[in-house]
């Protein structure tokens, strides 16, 4: 061992998945600054779906967290279509 005293930096090599979902938010907020204001509601609404499955994201250690993000987008907007349709009788 030398003589000079060594640093060895412990922690993460790989950035949360709840990191990566904000930094892809913050790009997505400012594409909603581009919105109309009615607009914005609505990807307010998207990025909270993006958000609501962010731990089944983590436990799939998915590449790419976009896809993640899509998914649960997806099944939040599936649920909702279920919703109407058992409230329409479709």
């Amino acid at each position: 061992m030398s003589s000079s005293a060594e640093v060895i930096e412990l922690g993460r090599t790989v950035p949360t998945f709840r990191t990566e979902i904000e930094r892809i938010v913050s790009r997505w907020e400012k594409f909603g600054s581009a919105l109309r204001k009615e607009e914005k509601t609505y990807l307010e609404r998207v990025i909270a779906k993006a958000r609501h499955h962010s731990s089944a994201s983590t436990y799939a250690a998915l590449v790419n967290p976009v896809e993640g993000m899509m998914l649960s987008i997806m099944i939040e907007q599936e649920k909702e279509l279920d919703l109407l349709k058992r409230k329409y009788h479709f």
